[in-house]
């Protein structure tokens, strides 16, 4: 989208798409950081809408999986506080630390939601439970050889995604 067409765009609709973000939720700064994330990503992958509708459409679809990614990294770092705080010794990591460990949950989480259910949860009960292929499968309700069809379709994606493979699919 050439810089007229996207200064338009934002012109037409920023503060439209802010106030959308703002009431769903509840808070102005995220609803601008937000409102701000769904325009850099017309900025880096450019689109021509039709219409103002149409515009508007995406934007407002954008603005969904914005606040869905939010929840979930909300979910994941209040998860890692609960988890910090129930140790026996207290650990009190840095910034930095924290950042790392969240941002490495979110991933392995949007890894997981890529994979088919049984397989993903084939890779929780082996990775963070150490259950044996042989539990998974009565857990299950399949075979161990489709236990190890489910950890090698896991572990793939692993790969993948620590490869930096975008186009990781369910498939």
């Amino acid at each position: 989208m050439p810089p007229s067409g996207i200064e338009t765009l934002y012109g037409d609709h920023h503060g439209w798409l802010q106030s959308l973000l703002r009431r769903r939720l509840g808070d102005s700064f995220d609803a601008a950081d937000l409102a701000h994330d769904a325009f850099m990503r017309l900025l880096h992958k450019p689109r021509q809408f039709d219409s103002f509708e149409g515009a508007r459409a995406y934007l407002s679809t954008v603005a969904r999986g914005l606040c869905i990614d939010l929840w979930r990294r909300r979910e994941v770092e209040q998860a890692w506080r609960d988890a910090m705080a129930a140790q026996p010794c207290p650990v009190e990591p840095s910034p930095e630390q924290r950042a790392i460990v969240v941002e490495t949950l979110c991933r392995i989480g949007d890894m997981l939601r890529r994979l088919p259910e049984k397989a993903a949860n084939a890779f929780l009960m082996a990775q963070a439970y150490g259950m044996t292929y042989r539990e998974i499968a009565v857990r299950l309700g399949v075979s161990e050889r489709m236990v190890k069809k489910y950890m090698a379709q896991a572990m793939l994606h692993c790969m993948l995604a620590e490869a930096g493979d975008d186009a990781v699919g369910a498939g």
